[in-house]
């Protein structure tokens, strides 16, 4: 090997240690959003598409230095997610100034499915518990009710199918925590469209119509891709009536998008 190849492969080994050190600073230096929840926040595999939880759109809002690590699971409840060590998970990687949110209820208040329910009591005291485990880490815990379920009661009203809800209300005040309240900010939403309209954001699909679902689905409990969409863009219009510190760092937006009109 020759002076000037092993001089090139000296310097080229320096600075590939600094670019690496480099990138470990930038990492630790990262903002962090991770989202604790159900199948109404979660990834979806693609056998599933277009089901689509809101987390999914949501991740893309943000500018350079936040990063969205989205845990939520299909079927988890706050007792599930802690026992298959989905909360340890979290913060594990949590760091000072990160944030945590938190939500959960669909499948804590069902009771016939004892694979996931969880008492009212239990529930209460697991939201505690990761408020005090997120603040203790010196991050931010953002606690929000569930999105509400898309049943119409004949009145072009949506009725209250969260009995877990008022229980959310309950340790956000008493734990002072930020709090959005996406049960009735959901429910306020669909419920103006009507029925017709709302149902185009959650997964209805007639037979035939995509080779996910060749027999068709009739879920008002699951969103699809727009209802994804529009439920992350109300959860940023929350943040951003709240002025929050989140809300301030977003995605600049193309110079182009700004000559388009509404």
């Amino acid at each position: 090997m020759t002076r000037d190849v092993m001089r090139f492969l000296k310097h080229w080994a320096a600075a590939s240690a600094l670019a690496v050190a480099g990138g470990a600073v930038a990492a630790d230096n990262e903002t962090t959003i991770f989202m604790a929840g159900d199948s109404t926040m979660a990834i979806k595999e693609v056998k599933d598409y277009p089901e689509t939880g809101w987390g999914v759109p949501f991740a893309v809002f943000f500018e350079d230095g936040i990063k969205v690590e989205n845990r939520a699971m299909n079927g988890r409840s706050t007792r599930t997610f802690i026992e298959e060590g989905r909360w340890k998970g979290i913060m594990d990687e949590l760091k000072k100034d990160d944030y945590v949110i938190i939500q959960f209820g669909h499948n804590d208040e069902s009771e016939s499915k004892k694979d996931r329910y969880t008492t009212p009591e239990q529930y209460k005291a697991n939201l505690s518990r990761f408020i005090s485990d997120v603040r203790e880490a010196g991050a931010e815990p953002i606690l929000m009710s569930p999105i509400t379920r898309r049943y119409f009661d004949g009145e072009n009203t949506i009725e209250h199918t969260h009995p877990y809800a008022p229980l959310v209300r309950e340790v956000a005040s008493s734990e002072k925590v930020e709090f959005i309240d996406m049960e009735v900010v959901t429910r306020e939403y669909f419920q103006a469209m009507g029925e017709r309209d709302s149902a185009l954001r959650f997964m209805h699909i007639a037979p035939g119509m995509h080779p996910n679902y060749p027999v068709g689905v009739r879920d008002d409990t699951h969103l699809n891709h727009m209802g994804a969409r529009e439920v992350a863009q109300l959860v940023l219009a929350e943040l951003r009536k709240r002025e929050h510190p989140l809300s301030e760092r977003l995605r600049t937006p193309d110079p182009k998008h700004l000559a388009l009109k509404y």
